[in-house]
This record gives structure tokens, C-alpha cells and sequence, in this order.
């Protein structure tokens, strides 16, 4: 996660994702429909005096629609207030760096690549939502419900359709066509060390390739004109020729949603995405994002309504145009772009959280030696 994108060109950043590969995300069957459990109904408001302070700890790229946060604390009487954290793992280090006086009632924005990480910490206490039941299992990946699924996304290469089509050049379907020589110098990548999607991207290579293969598949990146740099805006904003019709690379690591906010954002009207992504086996990977009551909250009743209502039909439907994610809960209806714009990998690369959190630093440094000195 994510965390996510654009969002007037910075709220949009999505998204951190180890599950099992998933279609993608289209409307209900009517069968499926029928055996899915409907939410429970609404609890009353906790109080019926002053409403209920809550404080939620988020990464920065939060958006939550004011017409659902209104109806979320007018229905239960409370008051959010929302403390933004920097990316994902700053405010994951903040959480564990405060647990024993914490400074806030919930955590919304550990991915699966630092679950393992915050359920180590204990900084989380169990809760089973009633409307978990809507989650499949793949997304579940705390058996002790103290981590709460909400959305994903993928990490995938997108790519500048106009360019590839000018040149009449092939479009790479494959990790291994990236250290082709008629890729040279066409791909940007964000450093694992400084930035999710980074992460999420060389998580990707070593489900693929595993170890050491992983590494060599990299040195040939380096060689065949690989440009790193530090973050995802960077590498979209000023490197990617597809956003700013000025950068040199036509291929970027960014997310399986950036085309539909591609056309979204657009001063103009488009029927095509100038943007697709590669979604062959394992060039993806996909990131879960989770919710959490952090321990020793002093307003656990508030802090489990709040999470209710992440899982709702209301914040699920909301959430894709607000932080270009994908919800978990496969009822909830999708803007009609996400169908229209988005390609979805059908086989994601996939690693279990305990996996990359003993790993992790190791990963990274290994990474770094390879293809920065």
C-alpha cells in the first residue's frame, strides 16, 4: 500500500501484498450474491452526550470522503480525528515507538510487507469484526484478527502506450524481457529502501526468481540502463514520459489503478488510459493494507465501530476514488473506470509477511550492493 497515488496529482498513492492470486475485481454474481453475509445492522450511537473523541493514526495518503465521515460519527457519536504519519513504515515505527502511551485508538495503513512486523510489536488488540465475514481469505492474514483488512492493490510496471506504439516496439510481458536490449534504458524503478511500491517491486523479483536469482536478474537490470531513483513521485512525475510528456523512461513501477487515475485526473476527455500496466505472472505484487485498535486504548467501543465501519459497504464503496485502492469486501461496486481503465494480474507474486519480515533488511541490503555500488 499502498501506501497510494494521485489524488489532484499527490493523494493518489496507493497502496502495500502477499495473498493468494485473485480474478479481477467485477460485479457480483447473483449466486455469489446470495451467500454473502449482509453487514450487521448499525449498533446505536455510543453515547447520547458529548460524541466520543477517536483518534485514528493513518500514512499520509488517507482520504476518506466528508460525506462518509459524517455519516460514520453522526451515526455513532463520535469524533475522529485523523494524524496523519508520513508513509507506511514511519507510521508503523511511530505506533511501536509509542505502544506504552499510545497516540492514538487506531492504526490504519500497515501493508503486508510490516504486518509481521506490527503483530511482533504487539502493538495491536484482537478484534473480529462482524463484517469480516465479507473478506475472503486471502486478504485474512492475522488468524488472531488483531490486524483488519481493508483494501489492496498491485504494484505493477506501467507503461506509455504511445511510445511502445511510435516505435513499434513490443510491450514487455515478462520479468525477463526487461533486461532485453531493446529495453535498454526504458524502465524506472523507486529505491526498496525509500519507498513502498520499491519494496513492493523487489518483493515481486524474488517470488519470481528466488535467491540468489533474484540478484543477478537485478545486475542485469543495471546493465541494460536500469535509472533508479527515491520515490514513486519522482519516478511517475519527473521520469515517466507517459505523466509528464517530458521524462525519458516509458516504463514505470507504480499500480494496476494508475491508468484509470490517468484519465480521472485528466484535463481532458479520454476514452483510452495514455497508460497500461503489465500484469503477466508474477510482475506484480500485491499489497494489503490493514486497520488495527492499538493497545490500551482508552476508547475501545469507539475504536471497534470504526473499524465496522472500514469494512463497510459505505467506506469500501467510497475508498477506490478516494485512495485508488481496491476494497476487500468483493460486494462493494467498483467506479465504472476501474473496469473500464484497469488490467488486474491474475497471478500476483505472492510472500507470506513472516517471510518478508525476516528477510526484509537483508533484501534490501543485498539489493543495494547489487545495484547501487
Amino acid at each position: 500500500m499502498k501506501h497510494k497515488l494521485f489524488l489532484p496529482l499527490a493523494a493518489f498513492c496507493i497502496l502495500l501484498a502477499a495473498c493468494a492470486p485473485q480474478a479481477a475485481p467485477s460485479q457480483p454474481s447473483a449466486v455469489e450474491a446470495s451467500i454473502v453475509t449482509e453487514a450487521p445492522t448499525p449498533s446505536a450511537p455510543l453515547t447520547s452526550g458529548e460524541p466520543v473523541p477517536l483518534t485514528v493514526m493513518t500514512h499520509d495518503s488517507f482520504s476518506i470522503s466528508e460525506a462518509a465521515l459524517a455519516a460514520f460519527e453522526q451515526a455513532n457519536n463520535v469524533k475522529v480525528t485523523f494524524v496523519k504519519s508520513g508513509d507506511a513504515g514511519s507510521t508503523l515505527n511511530k505506533a511501536i515507538l509509542s505502544k506504552d502511551a499510545p497516540l492514538a485508538d487506531v492504526l490504519y495503513g500497515v501493508d503486508n510487507a510490516f504486518l509481521a512486523r506490527a503483530l511482533d510489536a504487539g502493538i495491536f488488540e484482537p478484534y473480529e469484526s462482524p463484517a469480516l465475514v465479507n473478506a475472503p481469505a486471502e486478504f485474512r492474514l492475522d488468524p488472531e484478527n488483531r490486524a483488519t483488512p481493508v483494501d489492496y492493490d498491485d504494484v505493477c510496471i506501467n507503461y506509455d502506450r504511445a511510445f511502445f506504439a511510435k516505435n513499434e516496439l513490443a510491450v514487455p510481458q515478462t520479468l525477463d524481457d526487461l533486461i532485453r536490449p531493446e529495453y535498454n534504458g526504458m524502465l524506472v524503478v523507486e529505491n526498496p529502501a525509500t519507498s513502498s511500491p520499491g519494496l513492493a517491486f523487489l518483493l515481486a523479483t524474488i517470488a519470481h526468481f528466488g535467491e540468489p536469482g533474484y540478484l543477478d536478474f537485478w545486475r542485469s537490470l543495471r546493465a541494460n540502463g536500469l535509472v533508479v531513483v527515491n520515490d514513486w513521485n519522482a519516478a511517475y512525475y519527473t521520469n515517466f514520459s507517459a505523466s509528464s510528456g517530458r521524462g525519458p523512461q516509458p516504463m514505470v513501477v507504480s499500480y494496476a489503478t494508475s491508468p484509470a487515475a490517468e484519465v480521472i485526473y485528466s484535463d481532458a476527455a479520454l476514452e483510452q488510459s495514455p497508460t497500461a500496466s503489465i500484469v503477466g505472472p508474477d510482475t506484480c505484487f500485491r499489497q494489503i493494507e490493514f486497520v488495527g485498535i492499538l493497545a490500551g486504548t482508552r476508547q475501545r467501543a469507539a475504536a471497534e465501530r470504526f473499524v465496522d465501519f472500514m469494512l463497510s459497504l459505505q467506506f469500501q464503496e467510497d475508498l477506490p476514488l478516494q485512495m485508488f485502492v481496491l476494497p476487500v469486501d468483493p460486494m462493494a461496486i467498483l467506479p465504472d473506470s476501474f473496469h473500464q481503465f484497469n488490467e488486474y494480474p491474475d497471478q500476483p507474486a505472492t510472500l507470506a509477511p513472516d517471510v518478508i519480515a525476516a528477510n526484509r533488511e537483508r533484501w534490501i541490503q543485498e539489493w543495494t550492493d547489487a545495484v547501487l555500488r
